[in-house]
């Protein structure tokens, strides 16, 4: 289960505890309702703002895998990219990255190539 699943889960047992607890002391006034629905909402928007703030990908939980995926050429005036692999922001990456079998990549003047994987 993850970490996500797990907060979440953690969260409805909390809310469900202290309404069980609520209601087991017997409330004798309307004032005392709304203070406890008034706790129950908070409790739940706590849980569910640490459950969206969760990365949905854990560390190590996900990859990316890229294989066999031909041939790039970039050619021309300016820089032009040629990619075969991957090219991504590193804090993006959920987990692993794996380049297999990636094809050529080829670029001529002020081009750049990339036939691996590259995280900037």
């Amino acid at each position: 289960m993850t970490a996500r699943r797990w907060v979440l889960v953690g969260t409805a047992v909390l809310v469900a505890g202290v309404a069980v607890m609520l209601i087991w002391l017997q409330w004798e006034s309307a004032n005392k309702v709304a203070t406890a629905v008034s706790a129950l909402a908070g409790l739940a928007a706590v849980g569910v703002a640490v459950w969206a703030s969760w990365p949905a990908v854990s560390a190590g939980g996900g990859r990316v895998r890229v294989r066999k995926t031909g041939t790039a050429t970039a050619s021309g005036a300016g820089a032009g990219d040629a990619n075969t692999g991957v090219v991504g922001k590193s804090g993006a990456v959920p987990g692993d990255v794996v380049v297999h079998r990636s094809g050529d990549a080829k670029a001529s003047g002020e081009g750049d190539a990339n036939s691996g994987i590259r995280l900037n």
